[in-house]
């Protein structure tokens, strides 16, 4: 039915009975007692609209606590209509309220920095990555001009010019920030920071390892080419030199050689493809392979010692082997002839442990956060002498993290080192 007609009829039907009583009471008593019988009606009708609309007023100022009555008429409707706008409006706060906390925490989980500006740059808010990137503080620094908080002269030439369709790339705070302004809104900007440090050391490792490799794999083939182009030119050469040439390219093939293998190695051990082949362990014959592959390098020039007071563990043999037999072979390489090496598997505080010890030439404090990066090296010429890779503890590394050990390095120049991996107790 029309809802004018809804209102309408009840209306003109309450007149009518009014009118109706009011003759009645006309026709029995006189026309004095009709017109107070109908005067009276009209008044006790008023004041129930006056109460409803009394009502009405201290609801709509305090909806929360104030109660809507049934109410009588056509105010039955209307209050019926207002409860449930209350409730669709309580329902809507609930799920904007919900919203907000869903869109809150993803902006305090995002690994990019978030801070909401408003048109002349008072930060407004800020998500706890902004606050890292920026050396922010949203308790403190709301309401404060970002300009003022971030004094960098090139961030504040970016806000200047306002091209904000590039990034602008920031040093701050021993971080490489990459940073973006976007409009939005008439009277909001959004400044968004990510933290590229990480990527710019990886890409700075990537571009070190081709240039290392390339230089490790160019140096031995100019010696193979050069006495190659000697022998084909000189063919009077007498079989001394021949012999030394050949000796000397042997040496270099070699090298080659393992540098190849192990990088090689380290490509796999980084492979997701290459999934970690779990197998019981035989520590005590482990330990002689890599004592006797010890010995063997050394050459007698070394006092080489080994020790065995741990239970086998699960693994893969042919990578710990790997592993422990170039913690080994450092520790020769590095000891100067008649020093001490030892080799031990123990029970460590948290679960076994192989540790190399020896008396060699040690390591300053600076260089030890890096030596497990590939081809880096404390002494160049010293690693030459040596015939090392440069990526046995990168190869170490690789391996640990597939086992769920841990490498820990202790070491004084010119007294020794102490190279010791930690493996789970599981």
């Amino acid at each position: 039915m029309n809802p004018k007609l809804l209102f309408w009829i009840p209306a003109l039907l309450r007149m009518s009975f009014i009118l109706l009583g009011a003759g009645v009471f006309w026709w029995l008593f006189g026309l004095v007692y009709g017109l107070a019988v109908a005067f009276l009606s009209v008044l006790v009708l008023l004041f129930i609209q006056l109460s409803y609309l009394h009502q009405l007023g201290d609801w709509l100022d305090d909806p929360h606590s104030a109660k809507l009555p049934d109410g009588w008429g056509s105010w039955t409707n209307i209050f019926s209509r207002l409860y449930r706008l209350r409730r669709d409006d309580e329902r809507n706060q609930a799920e904007l309220t919900e919203w907000l906390a869903r869109f809150r925490q993803a902006m305090h989980l995002l690994p990019d920095g978030v801070a909401i500006m408003d048109d002349v740059l008072f930060l407004e808010w800020c998500n706890p990555a902004a606050e890292r990137h920026l050396g922010l503080t949203l308790e403190r620094d709301k309401g404060m001009r970002v300009t003022n908080l971030i004094r960098h002269p090139d961030f504040i030439d970016y806000i200047i010019l306002g091209r904000y369709e590039n990034p602008l790339t920031l040093s701050l705070r021993d971080r490489k920030l990459i940073c973006q302004i976007i409009p939005f809104e008439n009277r909001r900007q959004i400044l968004v920071t990510h933290d590229a440090t990480e990527t710019q050391r990886i890409e700075e490792m990537r571009r070190d390892f081709i240039a290392n490799a390339s230089h490790e794999l160019r140096t031995p083939l100019t010696v193979i080419v050069g006495f190659l182009e000697i022998a084909s030119s000189e063919m009077n050469l007498d079989a001394e030199t021949r012999m030394s040439h050949l000796k000397l390219m042997t040496e270099q093939g070699h090298r080659m050689q393992r540098l190849i293998e192990d990088m090689l190695t380290l490509s796999r051990l980084e492979s997701m493809d290459y999934p970690l082949r779990s197998e019981s362990v035989d520590i005590p014959a482990l330990m002689e392979q890599i004592v006797q592959e010890a010995r063997a390098l050394s050459g007698g020039k070394h006092q080489i010692t080994a020790s065995v007071n741990g239970p086998n563990i699960s693994g893969n043999a042919e990578e710990l082997r790997s592993a422990f037999g170039n913690l080994a072979s450092n520790a020769v390489r590095y000891t100067p002839p008649g020093g001490t090496v030892h080799l031990a598997w123990q029970i460590g505080p948290n679960g076994p442990q192989f540790v190399a010890t020896d008396t060699g030439i040690g390591i300053d404090q600076k260089h030890i956060a890096r030596l497990t990066e590939r081809f880096y090296r404390v002494d160049k010429s010293r690693s030459r002498e040596t015939q090392g890779t440069g990526l046995g503890l990168a190869i170490v590394k690789h391996v640990l993290l597939r086992h769920g050990g841990s490498l820990s390095i202790k070491s004084e120049a010119g007294k020794g080192s102490s190279f010791i991996v930690s493996l789970p107790a599981a």
